[in-house]
């Protein structure tokens, strides 16, 4: 059966969604389904039933028959020796679908991750060694998790190369520590690196700014490199360093506006909440030809930040609160973000709580000031 006849993509959530019920899309598509003999297109059918169930309320009746029948066809299809089938059934078990009280089942899910790892499959090689390191559905074993960690690295898995690398780095996993055999690791994981798994670029980018080992040299400019490739596949802490690099001239950058605040957007929309912090600084005082001023989108990064609990974020949406700086003065507000603050360790709120006269500045200094901001902290 050709395959676009299976093709359910504009079936799917979009412009288009209205117009057939989730009930109606899956009829249409079990029919499809049933024409073939493709397992995978009954695997496919079978994640997108609990798609469809995820979307509904926990007391619709057609949820429970939705994963019931997709469950259900996924035991089939790994019983079969499916290895897909096997993989995806144990991640929904660890995601606790199945469970009347939504708890994940690791003791299921492990067994099936590693019968789908004995047909080289290389994502459950990998969840299979991850149970073994944390004692998930098995008992703790750093030499097996060793073991299923190299199976999937050997199978491409960047991630499991990662993992390698700082089990030799840090001699863990039953490995005694070997500088060059987690250089080895790290660079094949940097090299595998996917937007899914961009983490070894970073790691690699951070070791040639310091030197490791006298097996990795100081190597800024391709550090930077590093760094580039990570950020363009959203990783936020290395878009966060670059955003740091351009704003201050780190690491042999020229400062750049535009490349400071396009990588911090880049942390900050994968939710690092210092690179929300450092979008604040911005909007307080803007760059010409770059970025308006906006005391809204000020206290908006401010905000963000201060609600993943950074102190000096909290601090300072205290101080926007009060003073009425991109939102209305609210002094009730302002108390409990001060107080927050200061729970959270920052001695500025702390001292404000205690009536002390607190010293307020803008940073970094090579901003230049807006009067309205004249005395808002925010670094």
């Amino acid at each position: 059966m050709p395959e676009h006849l299976l093709d359910h993509s504009h079936l799917k959530p979009g412009k288009d969604a209205s117009l057939l019920t989730y009930t109606q899309t899956l009829n249409m598509y079990k029919q499809n389904v049933s024409k073939t003999n493709n397992p995978q297109m009954q695997v496919d059918f079978a994640l997108f039933m609990v798609e469809a169930a995820n979307q509904l309320p926990d007391d619709d009746a057609s949820k429970k028959g939705y994963l019931s029948e997709a469950e259900k066809l996924l035991k089939q299809l790994a019983a079969k020796g499916h290895a897909d089938a096997q993989y995806q059934l144990g991640k929904l078990y660890t995601a606790g679908l199945f469970n009347k009280k939504g708890k994940p089942d690791y003791d299921r899910a492990f067994t099936l991750f590693v019968q789908a790892s004995k047909h080289f499959h290389t994502d459950a090689s990998l969840r299979a060694g991850e149970c073994y390191e944390e004692g998930l559905g098995c008992r703790q074993n750093g030499d097996k998790a060793q073991l299923f960690y190299k199976k999937a690295a050997s199978l491409g898995h960047p991630a499991a190369m990662n993992r390698l690398a700082f089990a030799y780095k840090n001699g863990e996993l039953g490995v005694s520590k070997n500088p060059k055999e987690a250089v080895k690791w790290l660079s094949l994981a940097a090299e595998a690196a996917t937007p899914e798994y961009p983490e070894a670029l970073y790691e690699l980018a951070m070791l040639h700014t310091t030197g490791f080992e006298n097996v990795v040299y100081v190597d800024i400019e391709y550090s930077v490199r590093l760094l580039n490739q990570a950020a363009e596949m959203g990783h936020g802490p290395a878009a966060f360093k670059l955003g740091e690099c351009y704003e201050y001239g780190k690491l042999n950058c020229q400062p750049d506006p535009a490349l400071s605040i396009h990588y911090y957007t880049i942390a900050a929309e994968k939710g690092n909440r210092d690179a929300c912090f450092a979008l604040t600084a911005w909007y307080l005082v803007g760059s010409p030809g770059v970025l308006p001023q906006s005391d809204e989108n000020a206290y908006t990064w401010a905000r963000r930040a201060a609600e993943m609990d950074l102190p000096k974020a909290q601090y300072a949406i205290g101080y926007f609160t009060e003073a009425g700086i991109g939102c209305e003065k609210n002094p009730t507000e302002a108390q409990m973000w001060y107080q927050k603050a200061a729970k959270n360790g920052d001695k500025r709120a702390i001292q404000k709580l205690h009536g002390k006269v607190v010293t307020q500045d803008i940073k970094p200094t090579g901003k230049k000031r807006s009067s309205s901001q004249e005395d808002c902290v925010i670094m």
